[in-house]
């Protein structure tokens, strides 16, 4: 084994060390060898087929010159680590990457990549690791970007701690068994795409400023649990939507001023399987979850819904049934509940039934969205209340709505919200809380045990 080092200083605006050619260094250093790289600035394009450990300890610069990959990876067990990356090509058609992987058990950490087309690209690379790298995109229409990280055909991956900002999409297809925990992903399309891709697990991820936060589709066996989606308001606008999904496990999210905070189209697809969506906190958002009339076999419970323009849509006509918004006695917090709890169990002793006149129209003609908040609005829901004839059927009926909000196990940290974004959303839902609870019965914070399953701070 050759252990390449050079101990000179060398600035990093200045051209590589003396001496040392990288490519060179790659050639001749035997399969499994340590290459340590030293500070400087190394362009051109490299190619490491063989078993090999490449560190660079003062972030060294590789500079593909704008012309294609910068690094490819052509052999299994190879580790990446340390360094500055840069300059790709613009090519979509060659999918020009900071970093291209095609084979197995390949280590991606505490790089930096900035002017990258595509940042990190693993295919036919399963079991490889992706870790605490900060990737950004070329300064281009979104349409021209290339994904910040893309996964193809590689199972059992796990991508962890990384930032991401500028690409399109962070993409994982045709990939089972991927583990994303703590990435920050901002001003995206996607900040995450998902089809063909089961047995995955999504945590603490971080997804704001996106077109979309995630949009999950064409799998099976997801877990997401404790992301936070904040202000992903393009088009569609959904915190996460769920296209053809079965077998999702969705808990202790939180959704804040989306478009839509979770939108369900299709899923669950299979007619054995039977959703639950419990302890989410749907915040501030236009509209908290949206159903197209023909999804079916969910169940939401334990959830707060707090001051959504609009807390639950139906997008479309037909006849939404086979939902529940309740289990086992236990619905959801409502901000516009108007019942009460004279036995003081916590739970309303009256149905939550959401029967709004002007919600169903804008349901089924969103342009009236225009007339929000206005005079018409406001003569519409008084004709509905004066005149019981004009009263459309309830969208949906909670039986058992909670009096007090569940706040759920959203841990806000590396990877999550910065600071100010983290301080306004916790006194907003605090202060909400607050104001609606004034007059109810007491209510007391306790603090639960941090473990995947148990919420970490919640409402007793």
């Amino acid at each position: 084994m050759v252990l390449w080092t050079i101990a000179v200083s060398v600035s990093a605006s200045r051209p590589a060390a003396a001496g040392f050619d990288l490519a060179a260094a790659i050639e001749a250093t035997d399969a499994g060898g340590v290459i340590e790289v030293p500070v400087g600035i190394y362009r051109g394009q490299f190619v490491i087929n063989k078993p090999l450990t490449l560190i660079g300890p003062e972030r060294p610069i590789l500079d593909g010159g704008g012309d294609g990959d910068v690094i490819k990876v052509t052999a299994p067990d190879v580790t990446i680590r340390g360094f500055l990356i840069r300059n790709t090509g613009i090519s979509l058609d060659r999918e020009n990457a900071g970093i291209t992987v095609l084979a197995p058990r390949v280590v991606i950490e505490d790089n930096v990549l900035r002017d990258v087309l595509f940042g990190i690209y693993l295919k036919g690379a399963e079991s490889s690791v992706i870790r605490g790298n900060d990737i950004g995109g070329k300064n281009l229409p979104v349409q021209r970007r290339g994904d910040g990280i893309r996964i193809w055909q590689s199972h059992e991956t796990v991508i962890e701690d990384n930032v991401v900002t500028d690409s399109r999409d962070a993409v994982i297809w045709f990939s089972d068994g991927v583990e994303l925990r703590r990435n920050r992903i901002t001003n995206g399309r996607y900040g995450l795409h998902f089809m063909y891709s089961d047995g995955n697990v999504l945590e603490e991820n971080h997804l704001e400023g996106n077109s979309v936060g995630a949009f999950l589709m064409y799998s099976k066996n997801l877990t997401l649990r404790r992301n936070v989606c904040i202000g992903n308001r393009g088009p569609s606008g959904y915190g996460v939507g769920l296209k053809d999904m079965d077998n999702t496990v969705a808990e202790d999210n939180l959704f804040v001023g989306n478009r839509i905070g979770l939108q369900f189209d299709n899923s669950p697809s299979s007619m054995r399987v039977h959703d639950v969506y419990r302890r989410n906190v749907f915040a501030y958002n236009d509209i908290g979850v949206a159903f197209l009339p023909s999804v079916k076999r969910n169940s939401l419970t334990d959830n707060t819904f707090l001051e959504n323009i609009e807390q639950v849509a139906i997008l479309g006509r037909g006849d939404f049934r086979g939902n529940h918004f309740a289990v086992d006695d236990r619905g959801n917090f409502w901000s516009d509940y108007r019942g009460y709890d004279l036995d003081g169990d916590g739970i309303g002793d009256i149905p939550h039934k959401a029967w709004s006149l002007f919600e169903n129209l804008i349901d089924r003609e969103p342009k009236l969205r225009l007339f929000l908040y206005s005079p018409s609005q406001q003569a519409i829901e008084m004709a509905s209340r004066a005149f019981p004839i004009v009263r459309p059927e309830a969208k949906f009926t909670d039986t058992a709505p909670l009096m007090q909000p569940v706040l759920g196990a959203v841990e806000l940290r590396r990877g999550g919200a910065p600071w100010p974004i983290a301080a306004t959303a916790a006194v907003m839902l605090g202060a909400s809380a607050v104001v609606l609870l004034i007059g109810a019965r007491p209510f007391q914070i306790t603090e639960r045990a941090a473990s995947p399953d148990a919420a970490i701070g919640g409402v007793e």
